[in-house]
Order: C-alpha cells, then sequence, then structure tokens
C-alpha cells in the first residue's frame, strides 16, 4: 500500500501539468452530488451561451440549418471540466456536424436551482447529465422530461446491468435515464495512523472490509492512542449523506427503503442500534458544522482519522494535499457482506416540445454511451466505471484497480423513492438532534414520519 504515497506525488503532477495546459479548474467530482459545496468558474460564460442559443433558436434550428441543442452536465469527474467535454463533444461534432451543443456547467450547491429557474422560465436545458434521484425521481416523476425507452433496446437491457437499468425507470417502466458510468461510494482510513495506533489487525486490508466489532475496536484503538478526532458523523447539510447512510445502514444490516421503494425504513431497530452505538463512541462526534466535503478535507489535511464520504475521485482530486497513506474501506457490518451506496450517471432529455431537438439529443446520448469508439473515452472522463462490460479499460492504472474491487459490494439504489429532496433534509436534521442529546428511537422515528409524508404527497 506504500505504493500509493508515491502515486499521489505523480498524480499531483499530472495534475499540475494539466492545470497549467488548459488553463482551467476540474468541475468537481460527482459525489459531490451529494456530498460537497463546490463552485465552477466556467459557469458564467454557459450561461450567456445558453440564453443567446435560446435566443437564436426557432424550431430546433439555427440560421446556418443546424439544430442546436444544450447540455447542462453536474460535475461527474472531468465531465465538469471544459478542455475535457469539449474534446468529447468535438469528436460527437465529427460524427454529427448538423447538431451543435452547447454545454453550461454545474455544481452541486447551486445547480438545482439554476435547473428549477430554467424550468419555470420556460428554458430548461435540452440534455442534463446526472444520476436517477434527478432524472427519474424528480424531474422525470414531475413530467418534466422524455420517455428514453426507445434508446433502451434489446441490446441495450442485455448489456447494462440490471441493478442499473431499474434504477433508471420509474414503476411505471418508464425511462427518463440512459446510463454512463457507476461508481461504489465507500470509507477511507488514514493508515499511517492506524498503523501507529495498531489498529490494522482489526481489518482486512487486502479485501477493504472489516467487522463491526473490528470497526469498534479500531476506532478505540486509535483514540487511545492520541487521536483527538477519529471520525465525525457530519450534519451540516445534506452534503456527503451517502456516506453517513451507508454507514448506519451497514452497521447492523438495516434498511433504507423497503425493497419496493416506496417507503422509508430507517427507524428499525437495527439502525437504532447503529446510532447508539456511534453516539457512545470515543472519537466519533456528531459535527453539525461540516457537510461530506468539510469532512473530505479534514481527512485528506490529517485532522480526521477516517473519512465516511469517499470514493475513487476523492482521491484524485486531493492528491496535492494528502501526505498520508489511504486505504479504501467498506463500511464495517457484521455479516461481512457490506451494501454500499452506488452511484449512476448517465444522460436525460427535458421534454421542450421540439422534435427535432429531442432527436438530436438522443443522437448524443448514443453517441457518447453506445458509439464503440467513443463509450471508453466518455466513461474515462468521469473517472468512474462503465454500466456495461467494457472490459479493464484502466488497465495499468493502480488505483483504478484498487477501488475496482467495491464495485461488487453495490447495494440497492434507493434514491428514487418519492420525496427524495425532503427525505435528505429531514436526514440531516435528525443527525444534528441525536448529536445535541434528542433520544436516538424518537428522533428516527420523526425522520421516517416526515420522510414517508413527503413519499405518500409524492405519489399523489
Amino acid at each position: 500500500m506504500k505504493y500509493r504515497k508515491i502515486l499521489a506525488m505523480a498524480l499531483s503532477c499530472v495534475m499540475a501539468f494539466s492545470l497549467a495546459a488548459c488553463g482551467s479548474n476540474s468541475g468537481g467530482n460527482a459525489d459531490q452530488k451529494e456530498d460537497t459545496n463546490q463552485t465552477d468558474d466556467s459557469k458564467s460564460d454557459g450561461d450567456d451561451a445558453a440564453d443567446d442559443a435560446a435566443d437564436g433558436e426557432e424550431e430546433g434550428g439555427s440560421s446556418s440549418g443546424a439544430t442546436d441543442i444544450t447540455l447542462w452536465t453536474y460535475p461527474i469527474g472531468n465531465w465538469g471540466d471544459s478542455a475535457t467535454v469539449e474534446g468529447l463533444i468535438s469528436n460527437f461534432s465529427k460524427a454529427y456536424p448538423d447538431i451543435n451543443v452547447t454545454v453550461e456547467y454545474l455544481d452541486y450547491t447551486n445547480g438545482d436551482d439554476q435547473i428549477n429557474t430554467a424550468i419555470e422560465g420556460g428554458k430548461a436545458p435540452d440534455l442534463v447529465m446526472e444520476g436517477p434521484e434527478r432524472l427519474v425521481a424528480n424531474w422525470g416523476a414531475k413530467g418534466l422530461m422524455v420517455d428514453l425507452s426507445d434508446l433502451w433496446t434489446d441490446e441495450a437491457k442485455e448489456a447494462i446491468y440490471d441493478s442499473v437499468e431499474s434504477a433508471c425507470q420509474n414503476n411505471d417502466g418508464v425511462f427518463y435515464e440512459y446510463p454512463l458510468c457507476m461508481t461504489a461510494h465507500t470509507m477511507a482510513i488514514n493508515r499511517d495512523v492506524f498503523e501507529a495506533a495498531d489498529a490494522l489487525q482489526y481489518l482486512d486490508e487486502e479485501k477493504g472490509t472489516w467487522t463491526t466489532e473490528g470497526f469498534q475496536k479500531a476506532v478505540e484503538a486509535v483514540a487511545a492512542s492520541g487521536q483527538a478526532q477519529v471520525g465525525a458523523v457530519f450534519c451540516g447539510g445534506q452534503g456527503g449523506d451517502q456516506g453517513t447512510r451507508a454507514l448506519i445502514n451497514n452497521l447492523y444490516g438495516g434498511t433504507f427503503t423497503n425493497p419496493e421503494h416506496t417507503e422509508y425504513t430507517a427507524n428499525s431497530e437495527e439502525n437504532v442500534k447503529a446510532l447508539e452505538l456511534l453516539k457512545g463512541m470515543e472519537g466519533i462526534n456528531f459535527d453539525a458544522s461540516i457537510q461530506g466535503g468539510d469532512e473530505v478535507n479534514l481527512f485528506s489535511n490529517g485532522t480526521l482519522a477516517m473519512a465516511f464520504c469517499w470514493n475513487v475521485s476523492q482521491e484524485k482530486n486531493n492528491a496535492e494535499t494528502i501526505t498520508f497513506d489511504v486505504l479504501p474501506m467498506a463500511f464495517p457490518t457484521e455479516s461481512g457482506d457490506p451494501k454500499l451506496c452506488g452511484g449512476i450517471w448517465g444522460f436525460g432529455i427535458f421534454d421542450n416540445g421540439d422534435a427535432a431537438k429531442i432527436d438530436a439529443a438522443k443522437k448524443f446520448i448514443d453517441f457518447m454511451a453506445n458509439d464503440e469508439a467513443q463509450v471508453v473515452e466518455s466513461v474515462k472522463a468521469s473517472s468512474y466505471w462503465p454500466v456495461k462490460d467494457l472490459g479493464n479499460i484502466y488497465e495499468g492504472d493502480d488505483l483504478m484497480t484498487e477501488y475496482s474491487k467495491f464495485i461488487p459490494f453495490m447495494g440497492d439504489y434507493y434514491q428514487v423513492v418519492g420525496g427524495w429532496a425532503e427525505a435528505r433534509t429531514a436526514w440531516w436534521n435528525m443527525l444534528q438532534q441525536i448529536g445535541t442529546g434528542t433520544d436516538v428511537k424518537t428522533a428516527v422515528d420523526e425522520f421516517v414520519a416526515t420522510a414517508n409524508a413527503a413519499a405518500a404527497a409524492a405519489a399523489n
């Protein structure tokens, strides 16, 4: 594992060269959708371009006779980096010279507000790149998205993993997303600190797994060694909540929703037990001052000895800051069978009533996700893994190979339950309540009541 320190230095050099050569910042990483407050400097140019394109279009056309479409993308790896995306679009333009694509770069702090404002103003983007919790459970459920069932051919269904296919459609079988890439969110530990505390004995370093008992003993050992802050149950907002959900659900085998994704079940006996365990552990604090992105920063600079909001992009993006050996880990469980929260990202099309634009947008999706020569580049730009078998696209990349071992641990993609936005807010409010002394069972029951009320309202 010590190779990682050398690798981090190499990545740092590569990133520095890339920034100097391209003259632009990366737009961030995909789990920012649930974990950080980054902004994007390239956004203002995209705003102007999108407005100009909208003003100059009529029935999907332009003065040159081409079809103009807009792509708004959240920062999914380097899909948030203008230089990378321009290269991908250049490939598309060679195949479809009569389709012009204008890009808007979003972040996870203001992106939802920007899209909702555009919807209200009748200027929704044609294409948006994100995940099922927005494309399917939010805008799709509101009737704002185009049914993409024609892209989901028998061949596509055969190739794309079943769990991904399931997440991209609503309960009636209508597809609002066509997927491109996926990842499994993990946690991570400061291996140097754990080694010094003799805590590595409590985990399986090769598999990246540990038991709930091993987790307890490891945290106790690290805290006893003088590490003031071992880990933080961050709850300053919804950012990074996939980490706290996975931690709590895994410790004793609890669930967040039912299998049908119709109601929230987080007040199970197993989850109450997990929260009571965390609340009583020395070295684990319920911290209402930070969100997931803050926790990532505190882990990367060595303040925290573990992070619950982690994946391979976090390690790559923080390579310049990290001076220790990072050991990615699955969340601890009694059974030894972790269920990790996954990220799925792909494309959806807003129904703006223009058949030419919709057709052009579908061509863009098909090219980026299905063209044999293009799809590998499209996936690599995300820094994640394909949603279908494309072989080992990261051969020779030690870091990606290491993190790939967590993909088989991906659990149910439950982020498509109705009332999801309200449930996420209620979740961090619940964690704050527990951190300030509210009875765990009382707080979790209140969360479930709030979340299920929102789910019921969304179903009507």
